[in-house]
């Protein structure tokens, strides 16, 4: 089980399945720098995957992934740092939470790139900071804002 707690509001749900977990792992290889990015800063493009956060307003989500242009400490509790961007896997029973619910959450905690995959349907949707909400047809290359490139 998997435990939450979004804007006071605890949510518990089964682990990822099989066709997640596969996916996940996937994914995190494919996260790295854009080539040549023309960006005034570096991000290292560190992912972690299920790891615990804790955000500003008392929150604490468990992302699939995580990309974060610092690398993170080695750290035995919850790390309080927001998340570049976030990619989210829907579990069957939990679409109105992965759909609805996460994604404006974390775009108002300051994550840039919030992308949903929902691996029935191949695709994935993707929520960025200040634009309008897009779905695509897996695959999906993407470059974040941070600078990362990310295959889904």
């Amino acid at each position: 089980m998997k435990l939450e707690i979004t804007n006071g509001i605890s949510t518990w749900r089964l682990l990822p399945t099989l066709r997640a977990q596969k996916l996940i792992d996937r994914v995190c290889a494919t996260i790295e720098p854009i080539p040549d990015s023309d960006r005034s800063y570096s991000c290292g493009c560190y992912h972690l995957a299920d790891v615990q956060l804790k955000f500003s307003d008392g929150s604490f989500k468990r992302p699939d992934i995580a990309i974060f242009c610092v690398e993170p400490p080695d750290i035995d509790e919850s790390w309080e740092q927001v998340p570049e961007a976030v990619i989210e896997v829907i579990n069957p029973n939990y679409e109105e939470k992965d759909m609805s619910i996460n994604p404006p959450w974390y775009l108002a905690q300051g994550v840039r790139d919030v992308l949903i995959v929902d691996l029935r349907a191949e695709q994935v949707t993707h929520w960025r900071h200040a634009a309008a909400v897009t779905t695509h047809t897996m695959p999906y290359d993407v470059n974040l804002l941070c600078g990362c490139r990310v295959t889904i």
